[in-house]
């Protein structure tokens, strides 16, 4: 993990095409600016979590597919 020390107003890049800016920093909280490509997927780490949650939950397991795979062909 890269660790970074930056002032408001100072920025660092990801790759060549993400900027990353700091706009302000207050009490605990630090609020950030994504320069970013479209395409980039942006999502806060938090959310990514519940999502992988939410599809474990939702992915049967290979023996329940299979099972009504052989019970589909009878």
């Amino acid at each position: 993990m890269l660790v970074l020390t930056r002032k408001p107003g100072e920025s660092f890049f990801i790759g060549d095409e993400v900027k990353i800016t700091v706009q302000s920093i207050r009490g605990d909280g630090v609020r950030i600016a994504i320069d970013a490509p479209r395409e980039v997927k942006i999502l806060r780490s938090e959310l990514k979590e519940a999502r992988e949650i939410n599809m474990e939950s939702v992915m049967p397991e290979a023996s329940a597919i299979e099972a009504l795979r052989r019970s589909l062909k009878k």
